[in-house]
């Protein structure tokens, strides 16, 4: 079900001219098939209409660094939350002055999902790996920004391998709790939670480096289960639960709420549910929303980009947000 793309190659020539500091980001990427899929009967999210595919990953501190790195040696739009140093949670501290700021990851961090992170910032980042990791900047791509914390608008190209966007809410849907009867799924071709199950899942607990301590299909991080660093809950490492959905993405329940590109009223959409949750926001009616330029330790994004075609070459892309708030997850 997976795919992996290798931005590494393809981008060489642009990363190296934009920052000496940055590292080319790579992403795994999973493909989540069976287009033309029936929305959820309950719900009424999921359907999409065509292939896709979603990061098996949240996006990490190591390659939100990465990006840092390339474009925010000065940082107008904000894209470094000074939490992200100074909070437990967050994962990277930045040196420097500005027009020279450089960004590590703690330790133990790199491997955690970003947060402190807004809707805008994902925006931004998918702009900058649509654009080859730099050659193209950050304001425009997928999207169109005309301000720090507005965009103009949205420009999707699915026969573009190289765009990278924030899923809307359905793609996100499908990919966290769609199963199709015929391939296992329950009778509704939907799951309560994205662990390919209707069961309430285990609550995660943690190493004292973060990582998951009783990984398994049925484990989630959340409920404030996975205590360290000195935090009553906290995120922990990508993949280290365990669980997938069946499209085989990983911590689609857990760990941050992940923006998507959804608009609900002036906000923007959140899925998934957080570290610090209860069980109800785990599940497939679970829906949050924020304004788009909120930044909390319980927010994060994954990525999603067209499947690529025969011979195709895809770099990596993101993008950014637009202004919202309206529920707080």
């Amino acid at each position: 079900m997976k795919n992996f793309c290798t931005l590494a190659a393809a981008a060489a020539s642009f990363v190296a001219a934009s920052a000496a500091f940055a590292a080319p980001v790579t992403m795994d990427w999973s493909t989540v098939g069976n287009a033309g899929n029936a929305a959820d009967p309950t719900t009424g999210f999921g359907a999409v209409g065509y292939e896709y595919r979603i990061g098996t990953y949240e996006v990490t501190n190591s390659q939100y660094a990465a990006f840092l790195n390339s474009v925010a040696a000065s940082d107008p739009n904000g894209l470094y939350n000074t939490s992200m140093g100074s909070n437990a949670r967050g994962g990277i501290t930045r040196s420097g002055s500005d027009g020279s700021f450089t960004y590590s990851v703690r330790e133990n961090m790199g491997d955690k999902p970003v947060n402190f992170v807004s809707w805008f910032d994902a925006a931004r980042m998918s702009n900058w790996m649509t654009n080859g990791q730099g050659s193209g900047g950050t304001e425009s791509g997928v999207y169109t920004f005309n301000g720090i914390n507005s965009i103009s608008g949205i420009t999707r190209d699915l026969s573009n391998p190289n765009q990278v966007f924030i899923p809307n809410e359905n793609e996100w849907y499908k990919a966290a709790y769609h199963q199709p009867f015929a391939q296992g799924g329950d009778t509704d071709n939907y799951w309560l939670y994205a662990t390919r199950s209707n069961a309430v899942p285990t609550s995660a607990s943690a190493t004292s480096i973060g990582d998951v301590a009783n990984p398994g299909q049925d484990v989630v991080n959340y409920g404030s289960g996975a205590d360290w660093n000195g935090r009553n809950g906290n995120v922990t490492t990508v993949g280290s639960a365990g669980s997938t959905s069946f499209y085989g993405a990983f911590d689609m329940n857990g760990n941050v709420w992940e923006w998507n590109e959804t608009l609900i009223g002036s906000s923007r959409g959140l899925r998934g549910g957080s570290f610090n949750n209860l069980e109800v926001s785990l599940l497939s009616s679970g829906r949050g929303f924020d304004f788009p330029s909120v930044e909390l330790s319980s927010y994060g994004f994954r990525l999603a980009s067209p499947v690529p075609g025969p011979g195709s070459v895809a770099l990596l892309a993101v993008g950014a947000p637009l202004l919202a708030r309206r529920r707080r997850p």
